[in-house]
């Protein structure tokens, strides 16, 4: 359709059709599913009636071909114009093929792989009938206590604003329209969502507008420039209103200031939670307060559909937000093909072959491996292959490692550790649980010390279960388990080396296991193919090259500790000892356990002079950072090179250190290679008091090394 024929159809459609398309529902309460609604249960809760759900616009939740073109038939059949449903899910890291956690995926560094696992992402879900995906999820987060960490890449604006741009060309590719294999994606939660105080999730965002457009907007917008079709609101308060009842937010900046003209979603039930917040009476108000902001789709409450009748007939609202709102939904629909092919890709036949096909489970594989962070090493690791290895812990032979979010992933497909360290292991491989996730028995306990005892090293497979973290799964304590750390305290008793290695979906608390453990190796949740992944790193198959997005906290009261901190008024001075009234802890260091950008390699890099072209720029110069890399070990290895500038003196304070650049170098043992960084005056913008988006003249600092700590500095100045 055109934009002509897009107008005559909204013309025709009656008001109840209208604000019906703005409703979106779980496919159990729509008409041609197995479980499909009566005017019982949900529907008589919701009050619903079967015109409002046959007139509804969309769909959430429901997966599979044949299921989504037989839904889509029997709508078809009931839609007087002939609007066909858009169908929508959480595809967040994969859909039949689970790849690692997006806070994995971050810590690789890679964005063409990010990329490239959006792309399967949305091939297997495009080919099972989903239109939409509800991600990338882009919230920058500082507090590891929050279980949604593990669906975001981590604590840094530019690095997010990286991935979210790759995400969003994976998902979307460069003709959505043409191309049957791709999904629209929806960016989320708009905005700040990964602030919540204390970790906990739904909870209240404050901030100022100034750290809120410096932090927390960039993702957003770089996900938008991309292209990405959709936005999700959050269900937190920013600045004490709720985010779907945002008028400045919204209809202020993000249809105002940054053109955004897609669709707006609620995410599920948020409109009617503003009733919770304290900032709507009742529905009535809440759909109000809504489509004022500007909200598109209703997602799972039926404020809309019960109360902008009346708000309409009563001048409160006019008719003109409701077309505008329903004109969005149809333009995706028509760029989605759907109304000259209401069914798009869905097919049942490509559904088999592609789903989970050997190409995709290797793409997994890829990330598994370049996702994983060596913390530490102290000459255990790599494994000898002929090593007779005692494999002892919760995950030792566990399916439990896709993370939440993992769509239509099957635990019972994932390869898991014990099964790939048998067929890689030479010497005797001894596996046994020795606790539960959080329980221990005496049995437990002796087989384990057993093992360990005819053992030449002991790997350790710890961890979170995967509902430990993710949506509702804040935590307050995010150290391992007391079970698994009275194991590792048991097993630190035979003197026996120790390789840890950790699934998580979260930085955590490492207090009891990383000082025991001679060689730690974060492996978040790493997916299908995690098993083999690890296992490979393990035995040296593969070097880990993964660096941390997120710092890893000395302890739980640091939190939130995170690279880009403010200096403080009275700085601590590490070289003297003894200082009260300096900003520290008197029972913890103030740094992290771990820094942003840490990782290590079963090789050694080596940095040569750092080099500036000029010592000033200017707004029209720039200038070159150039520094040697040398692989001055005996294995083939890839560095992440990583870029941070100081300003160090701004109208408002400026962070230690910003990331603003990285190169990964892959080098054979003795190559060098030259990483070289450009430096413009936009590089040194910042948002100032005034909000006004500007460079200062004056020094600043520029720091190039392995992370965010350990640093070859120089200094310039911008005239």
């Amino acid at each position: 359709m055109d934009q002509k024929q897009l107008t005559d159809l909204l013309t025709k459609m009656t008001l109840e059709e209208k604000i019906a398309q703005l409703l979106q529902l779980t496919s159990n309460l729509h008409e041609g599913t197995e479980d499909q609604g009566q005017i019982t249960g949900p529907m008589e809760e919701m009050g619903l009636t079967t015109d409002m759900v046959r007139a509804s616009g969309s769909v959430l939740g429901l997966s599979g071909a044949a299921s989504i073109i037989a839904l889509q038939q029997n709508y078809m059949k009931n839609s007087r114009l002939g609007i066909p449903l858009l169908f929508m899910a959480d595809v967040v890291h994969g859909f039949k093929t689970i790849f690692p956690i997006p806070l994995a995926i971050g810590c690789s560094w890679d964005l063409e792989l990010a990329e490239k696992s959006a792309e399967i992402a949305a091939r297997e879900s495009a080919v099972s009938g989903i239109h939409v995906t509800f991600a990338p999820m882009v919230d920058l987060v500082r507090d590891p206590r929050w279980g949604r960490v593990m669906e975001t890449t981590g604590e840094d604006p530019y690095l997010n604003g990286l991935f979210a741009r790759a995400f969003v060309r994976g998902y979307q590719g460069s003709a959505l329209a043409e191309d049957n294999e791709r999904l629209a994606a929806c960016v989320k939660h708009f905005a700040a969502y990964g602030a919540a105080e204390g970790g906990r999730d739904y909870n209240t965002v404050d901030m100022s507008e100034r750290q809120l457009r410096e932090y927390y907007l960039p993702a957003y917008k770089a996900a938008l420039d991309e292209g990405c079709e959709m936005v999700m609101a959050s269900f937190n308060t920013v600045d004490g209103i709720p985010a779907s009842g945002n008028e400045k937010l919204m209809r202020g900046i993000l249809r105002g200031e940054w053109g955004f003209d897609g669709i707006l979603i609620s995410d599920w039930a948020s409109i009617r939670e503003m009733i919770a917040h304290g900032a709507a009476e009742d529905d009535r108000e809440a759909a109000y307060r809504a489509m004022r902001a500007g909200v598109d789709i209703e997602m799972m409450t039926p404020c809309y559909v019960h109360h902008l009748p009346n708000l309409i007939k009563s001048g409160l609202i006019d008719e003109s937000l409701i077309d505008e709102a329903v004109m969005r939904i149809l333009q995706l629909k028509n760029k989605l093909g759907l109304f000259e092919n209401p069914f798009r890709g869905a097919d049942p036949e490509r559904e088999r072959e592609l789903l989970f096909c050997d190409e995709h489970r290797q793409a997994a594989y890829d990330l598994a491996v370049k996702s994983s962070v060596l913390l530490k090493n102290n000459g255990v690791l790599p494994l000898q292959p002929d090593s007779n290895v005692a494999l002892i812990g919760p995950f030792a032979d566990q399916e439990d490692i896709l993370g939440w979010w993992s769509c239509v992933g099957a635990k019972e497909d994932a390869v898991k550790l014990g099964t790939a360290m048998k067929e890689r292991i030479s010497g005797k491989l001894t596996i046994t649980a020795g606790c539960n996730f959080d329980s221990m028995d005496a049995k437990q306990l002796e087989l384990a010390l057993d093992a360990a005892r005819e053992a030449d090293v002991i790997v350790l497979a710890l961890g979170e279960q995967s509902e430990m973290s993710g949506e509702g799964g804040s935590r307050t304590d995010i150290t391992l388990p007391k079970a698994q750390l009275e194991l590792v305290r048991h097993l630190k008793q035979l003197n026996k080396p120790i390789a840890a290695v950790i699934f998580n979906g979260r930085p955590l608390d490492l207090q009891g296991i990383f000082d025991e453990a001679d060689a730690v190796l974060e492996a978040w949740f790493p997916g299908s193919e995690g098993g083999a992944a690890i296992a490979d790193l393990l035995i040296g198959h593969m070097n880990p090259s993964g660096r941390l997005t997120m710092s890893f906290p000395q302890s739980v009261g640091q939190i939130p500790v995170y690279y880009n901190a403010f200096n403080t008024g009275r700085p601590m001075d590490p070289s003297k000892t003894g200082e009260r009234y300096v900003s520290k802890y008197i029972d913890s260091p103030n740094e992290p356990l771990l820094p942003f950008g840490y990782g290590l390699s079963y090789t050694t890099f080596e940095y040569g002079e750092l080099q500036l072209s000029s010592s000033e720029i200017t707004a029209d110069q720039h200038l070159t950072a150039r520094i040697q890399v040398t692989n001055t070990g005996t294995r083939t290895g890839v560095e992440t090179v990583q870029l941070y500038i100081r300003d160090m003196t701004g109208e408002v304070v400026r962070p230690l250190r910003e990331l603003k650049g990285f190169q990964q170098l892959e080098l054979q043992p003795g190559e060098s290679s030259i990483a070289e960084f450009t430096i413009s005056e936009d590089m040194l913008r910042y948002h100032h008091s005034d909000l006004s988006f500007t460079s200062d003249p004056g020094s600043f600092q520029l720091f190039v090394g392995p992370n965010s700590r350990d640093c070859l500095q120089a200094s310039f100045k911008l005239v």
